[in-house]
């Protein structure tokens, strides 16, 4: 199956932008202004993790690094924005930190998409069927770190500031919706 026959066309695609702000020692998306995006029903159904992965590649935006689950414990990146692609399943995640009043928890599910950007913490709430798989991106030639909102933290949350965004949607190339955020 070639790239484009697994996407849905863009006009057809449902998307939400969160601005989240700073909750304690966890940034969100206070420090560059970049939204969280939701791309809803992007891959059409069944396209597979590989597919996937074949089509981010196909664009040249990002790379995959790896096809897993979200961790349960609230996270956030300072070296990289963050696209992950669900795979299978489906889930409750919380973006913003669950102990943020202004935390934004969303059902995501098969062909979604989930562009996070640098700062923003994200959890799993709950795994809703059993085998939620997602596959996760970063910016060529971008590494993650992984940061809790911790004392200690505070020089790495600073880089965030410095980080570029999109010149080319990760998922639809030029003309993208992340480009004009």
């Amino acid at each position: 199956m070639a790239t484009s026959n697994i996407l849905t066309p863009l006009k057809e695609v449902k998307i939400s932008k969160h601005q989240i702000p700073a909750h304690g020692l966890t940034p969100n998306t206070s420090i560059q202004k970049k939204p969280l995006l939701l791309y809803r029903n992007v891959f059409i159904a069944n396209t597979s993790a590989g597919q996937i992965e074949e089509h981010l590649r196909g664009l040249g935006v990002v790379e995959p690094a790896w096809r897993y689950t979200m961790y349960s414990t609230s996270h956030f990146h300072t070296t990289s924005h963050e696209v992950l692609c669900i795979s299978s399943g489906s889930a409750s995640l919380c973006f913003g930190h669950e102990d943020n009043p202004s935390c934004v928890k969303e059902t995501v599910k098969q062909g979604d998409v989930i562009i996070v950007p640098a700062g923003v913490a994200h959890r799993l709430l709950e795994d809703l069927e059993g085998g939620f798989e997602m596959v996760g991106s970063y910016p060529k030639g971008k590494s993650w770190d992984m940061c809790y909102g911790k004392r200690g933290e505070e020089g790495k949350v600073k880089g965030i500031g410095g980080l570029g965004w999109f010149g080319v949607d990760p998922v639809y190339g030029v003309g993208g919706p992340a480009v004009d955020v």
